[in-house]
């Protein structure tokens, strides 16, 4: 299906892996001019590289830039220009109990996985308004509405992202901008895949069969396996196209069946 994208050009950040990359390559895919972004100038070098080996056709290039540095992300605003489609993707996530989470380490948190959407969208957004035209796309998790008693302060800024979604749609009424927020649930990213083979390590398991353990364990997922990072990407497409036009101010489940209320 031709999703009508071709000439656009979008951002992506936390892109040189996992979902985000699914997403540069899904939106590469559809003739967008995609700009990558990873924390590491060999990271992102390497991603552009991969993508135009993936696409060809595609016109790939790269910022890096470390969102839990204030003076990074102003270079990377200062140097980026204008974007049809910004997809607010970056974010760090972990395990940790509530009492050993610093206030450092809130505030990092705060900073890469909702910061870092404030300050895209506050760059981008008001550019489509005035063309009149636009997307802007949020990757939040299931995590943000059913937060996990282990990972406090990763649920607090994916709740974050649903709440900024849903104000920057109001600011889009009566134009041909929209700001969606997808819902995506247990996804095997790289970074997910990393976790599992250091789990797997120390407990002396196949990390296959820890994978699937922890996919079995989760008893409310209807999929009743991990979800795979392209199909999250393929919503993003969707969104990101101007198909989706009479989509605006939603939070979409691509969450496997986890969640068991309504938004």
């Amino acid at each position: 299906m031709d999703l009508g994208l071709t000439g656009k050009r979008a951002f992506v950040s936390g892109s040189t892996q996992g979902i985000g990359y699914a997403i540069a390559r899904a939106l590469a895919d559809e003739g967008v001019a995609v700009v990558v972004n990873g924390r590491s100038a060999e990271r992102v070098d390497a991603a552009v590289e991969r993508l135009r080996a993936a696409v060809p056709t595609a016109d790939v290039t790269g910022i890096p830039a470390d969102f839990a540095d204030p003076g990074q992300v102003r270079a990377l605003l200062e140097s980026l220009g204008e974007v049809d489609i910004l997809v607010n993707n970056v974010g760090v996530f972990e395990v940790s109990a509530f009492g050993q989470i610093s206030d450092e380490d809130w505030q990092r948190y705060l900073d890469i996985n909702l910061m870092s959407g404030v300050r895209l969208s506050r760059h981008a957004l008001p550019a489509m308004l005035d063309r009149g035209w636009g997307r802007v796309i949020f990757v939040s998790s299931e995590s943000g509405v059913n937060v996990p008693a282990d990972m406090t302060h990763y649920g607090v800024t994916k709740a974050g992202m649903l709440a900024l979604g849903n104000g920057l749609a109001k600011l889009t009424r009566g134009t041909g901008v929209t700001v969606n927020t997808i819902l995506g649930g247990p996804t095997y990213s790289d970074g997910v895949a990393e976790t599992v083979a250091q789990i797997s390590q120390a407990q002396g398991m196949p990390a296959d069969q820890l994978k699937g353990a922890i996919a079995a364990g989760n008893t409310t997922s209807l999929l009743e396996r991990f979800i795979e990072p392209a199909e999250i990407a393929h919503l993003a497409a969707y969104l990101a196209s101007p198909l989706s036009s009479a989509t605006n101010g939603a939070a979409l489940r691509a969450d496997g069946g986890v969640l068991t209320t309504t938004l």
